[in-house]
């Protein structure tokens, strides 16, 4: 792979990984519909669906970070301040999540490990694969999140449920599009490099910038996390057919400390449409763990 132009985002070449992990889940999706008022935007409509159909007094909630999760938290204070709610403690996913929290009265306590006791988590997704439910989080929404995909991740798969808040647009099967994955810095290009040999121009690699567009390279300024990692976007161009063998493959190669890429076994997707809320619930067979 060369990188004498800049300019010119390098294309990934194709590999069977030799071993893989299966991952037998046995997706039998249950549909609920939750038609609300027309006069109130879908996602909103989402937001108090989650709320209603999954929050109880007592719980501590893992609190996601977007739009989605932002009208989650403030609907969740009302019914805090109303009394609907009791002793409800949110875990919050970002710098952003946990000023909304504050700001809408909702008890902080602060993610440790993944042995924290968390009941529910809610989570705004980029993409979710229809069938599997695995979930694609970290695609670039703004500079402030970057540092926060792992802790995102770690929380969801912390929560004994979890729910993933979309548009309809966003849930379907082959799904294109990026897919953050977190490096090691300093051998950041090697990585890249084995990324590269997985694909057969199906996908370019870009190392994210901190600041604006600076090329497949990252520029003089690419995102170095709080944990001193890098972030290359594996940006899929054709369908992919399988976002588990993804995972699976990545998790093959030395240096990708983790990914974008949610597998969890009790998990719903909330999806928001123009005219109703459809819930979709993953039931699984045995499996071998979220990834």
């Amino acid at each position: 792979m060369a990188f004498a132009a800049a300019s010119t985002p390098f294309s990934l070449s194709s590999m069977v990984p030799t071993h893989r992990r299966t991952f037998r889940h046995v997706s039998v999706p249950r549909v609920i519909n939750a038609s609300l008022s027309p006069d109130v935007s879908p996602l909103l409509r989402a937001a108090h669906h989650t709320v209603d159909s999954y929050v109880k007094s007592g719980m501590v909630i893992g609190l996601g970070s977007g739009e989605a999760s932002d009208m989650v938290i403030r609907y969740l204070g009302q019914q805090l301040r109303s009394g609907s709610l009791q002793n409800v403690v949110g875990v919050p996913m970002s710098a952003r999540s946990a000023s909304e929290a504050a700001k809408y009265g909702i008890p902080l306590e602060y993610f440790r490990d993944d042995n924290q006791v968390i009941d529910f988590a809610f989570h705004d997704a980029d993409a979710v694969e229809e069938g599997s439910l695995i979930a694609v989080i970290g695609r670039r929404r703004s500079s402030q999140e970057d540092d926060y995909i792992l802790k995102q991740k770690s929380i969801v798969k912390a929560a004994d449920e979890a729910v993933f808040m979309i548009k309809e647009e966003q849930y379907k099967a082959s799904l294109e599009g990026s897919i953050p994955v977190l490096v090691q810095s300093l051998n950041w290009l090697a990585i890249a490099e084995e990324i590269d040999d997985l694909y057969l121009g199906d996908a370019e690699v870009w190392r994210r910038a901190s600041v604006g567009d600076a090329g497949p390279l990252g520029g003089d300024f690419p995102i170095v996390t709080s944990d001193g990692h890098n972030i290359l976007d594996v940006i899929f161009t054709t369908p992919i057919p399988s976002l588990a063998n993804v995972a699976e493959s990545l998790e093959t190669i030395d240096g990708v400390v983790d990914h974008g890429l949610v597998i969890k076994t009790r998990c719903s997707v909330v999806i928001a449409g123009e005219t109703e809320v459809r819930t979709v619930t993953l039931q699984t067979s045995t499996v071998e763990g979220d990834v």
